[in-house]
């Protein structure tokens, strides 16, 4: 009996880790193939607001600042407007320097955190479309004239743009993380295509202001924003033209404590917002919150159970031995990266499960953490450049 039980939990286990990361990335690929969702682009010149949002960021606010007066888009249809989330350092003053070119402070006294922030900074926009961004990323000047056709279709209420990590000093975490995203994005692509997306990256997506709803103070706003733009009607969609860059964090204990910040918040919205999560009344955006988001972030109790099930089977049979071998060597390649990376030493391959373990690890705190009713509403910068 106990052999039987233990191979239906391992086989469960390794079938849903297969969908999670394999078999649910070719499903909405194929609904996306088959059933696409086309955008009636057309030529859509809104006034905008591009929305800044900052904490103690002297280090990049005056380079972002002047990477955002470059774009092309008519100036008398821009606005740029920083949000300061009670910033005691320079951050305030170095936009100030600015105002004369048009650029806006808005600030926010007692740090009440960046989603707050944002929700008070937005009722003082102008512009028909704001775009949010984060002050350590730099846009590609056409970004305005790419993303802003989308528009153009009324079921359109968010625009995502293309995120690309960059990482000068080639460190393992920065490898990791790009090959991560490099996967996100494939699925980001296909999500847009065969329904919506259900999550956008914060340092560059645009949203109608008639469709944005101020959000809680402990959302992770650019996942939640497209749960808000769905309940009303409308898609949100990934542009992939529309480019910016970002450096990635250099190392393992600075990108955990962030994936553990973002995935507690995003445990707490896929909670407050559990409804949407019944396939019966919104169907296949249902489908992606599950397969993307809650089956994605429960890998780390499945790989407990392929462990612990293997473990038990090597009674039993040389096979299990192997997969219980094999899990064994990967986690040791791990902590051998781990260990590298405190030497200063280049991971090569070891990047990779040292990045997955990194991930799944962050998973399991972040629900530990939204599970001990801690919530996260304020931000510290992370990068060596920004938060």
């Amino acid at each position: 009996m106990i052999p039987f039980i233990a191979q239906i939990i391992f086989w469960t286990s390794v079938a849903t880790l297969f969908y999670v990361y394999v078999g649910y990335p070719l499903l909405v690929w194929l609904v996306g193939v088959l059933r696409p969702l086309a955008v009636k682009k057309s030529e859509f010149a809104p006034t905008v607001t591009i929305l800044i949002t900052a904490y103690n960021e002297e280090k990049a606010i005056r380079a972002k600042i002047e990477n955002t007066l470059k774009l092309d888009y008519p100036k008398e249809k821009l606005e740029i407007l920083v949000a300061s989330d009670g910033s005691t350092d320079k951050t305030d003053e170095i936009v100030k320097e600015f105002a004369a070119q048009g650029v806006k402070l808005f600030r926010q006294e007692g740090r009440m955190g960046k989603t707050f922030t944002q929700n008070k900074a937005v009722e003082q926009s102008n512009g028909e479309i704001i775009l949010f961004s984060d002050a350590t990323t730099n846009y590609q000047t056409d970004v305005l004239i790419t993303i802003l056709p989308n528009f153009a279709d009324e079921t359109i209420g968010c625009v995502a743009g293309k995120l690309i990590y960059v990482d000068e000093t080639d460190s393992g975490v920065g490898k990791g993380a790009k090959s991560y995203w490099n996967y996100e994005t494939f699925i980001k692509e296909s999500e847009s295509r065969a329904c919506s997306l259900i999550g956008a990256s914060g340092c560059l997506y645009a949203v109608r202001k008639s469709a944005y709803q101020p959000m809680y103070p402990e959302a992770c706003s650019d996942f939640l924003i497209c749960t808000v733009i769905y309940r009303q009607g409308l898609r949100s969609i990934y542009e992939p033209n529309a480019i910016c860059t970002e450096e990635t964090n250099r190392q393992t204990q600075k990108e955990f404590q962030m994936r553990v910040r973002v995935i507690g918040q995003t445990f707490t919205d896929l909670w407050r917002n559990r409804e949407m999560m019944n396939p019966f009344r919104h169907g296949f955006y249902a489908v992606e919150l599950i397969s993307h988001k809650v089956l994605r972030y429960a890998v780390p109790l499945f790989l407990a159970l392929i462990f612990i099930s293997s473990a038990i089977l090597d009674f039993y049979s040389n096979l299990f031995v192997g997969f219980f071998v094999v899990q064994i060597l990967f986690y040791l390649a791990a902590f051998a990266a781990w260990l590298f990376e405190r030497k200063g030493k280049k991971l090569g391959i070891l990047a990779m499960p040292l990045y997955f373990v990194l991930a799944n690890l962050a998973s399991l705190i972040g629900f530990y953490k939204f599970l001990s009713g801690e919530r996260y509403a304020k931000w510290e910068p992370i990068r060596e450049t920004g938060f």
